[in-house]
């Protein structure tokens, strides 16, 4: 199983924590306030604690922020981050959910990626997930988006661990269509589908 760090302590942080417990991964529990910090590693059940801004324990770095805060945290933390696989799962919607705040070209990812230390991996992952269904502890289809083939096969393992399915998308620059596809989700659950009870997937034939 895996060993990974979840940064943030709102709700997919918990979430994603939840399952990570549940399926026999090590968890660590990192947030600016110390005292939530604990008490969400204690609604886990078997997590520990990291302090914000020191190495994290784990080799995934999950990080479970707001999307203005992704890339200046991962900017803060710099060598501390070496050889670790970052995975990010931020959405950058406007304040409507019409839009991408991302400049065109780009994504959270990629900007993570320009400040990470040499010898991290950024993956996307878990942004086309609603919380609420990723809590429901249902199958679902995670997609994936990375340069390295590697940090991409440990996230995939991670995923599989939480009894879903990783489907790779391809190089990081598809983060861009990543977050694309969560802006779409946001317009679905308003207007065709009606509610936000749903997961995309991907079903094939035969």
């Amino acid at each position: 199983m895996s060993s990974i760090s979840i940064i943030g302590l709102g709700n997919m942080a918990r979430t994603i924590g939840a399952r990570a417990v549940g399926g026999g991964n090590a968890v660590e529990v990192i947030g600016r306030d110390a005292a939530k910090a604990a008490s969400v590693a204690q609604a886990l059940g078997d997590a520990t604690i990291g302090t914000f801004g020191t190495a994290p324990a784990g080799d995934l770095v999950i990080l479970a922020v707001p999307h203005a805060d992704a890339a200046p945290v991962v900017a803060r933390y710099r060598d501390a981050l070496a050889g670790k696989v970052i995975v990010d799962i931020a959405n950058a919607f406007d304040a409507d959910a019409t839009g991408l705040t991302t400049p065109a070209g780009t994504s959270i990812a990629q900007e993570i990626a320009k400040v990470a230390p040499a010898g991290a991996h950024v993956v996307k992952a878990f942004n086309t997930v609603f919380g609420h269904m990723l809590a429901k502890g249902g199958p679902l289809d995670v997609l994936i988006a990375g340069d390295d083939a590697q940090a991409k096969a440990s996230v995939s393992a991670f995923i599989k661990s939480l009894g879903l399915r990783p489907l790779d998308t391809g190089p990081l620059e598809m983060a861009r269509w990543l977050e694309g596809m969560g802006l779409v989700m946001m317009g679905l659950g308003r207007h065709g589908a009606g509610n936000f009870d749903f997961s995309l997937g991907v079903s094939t034939s035969g």
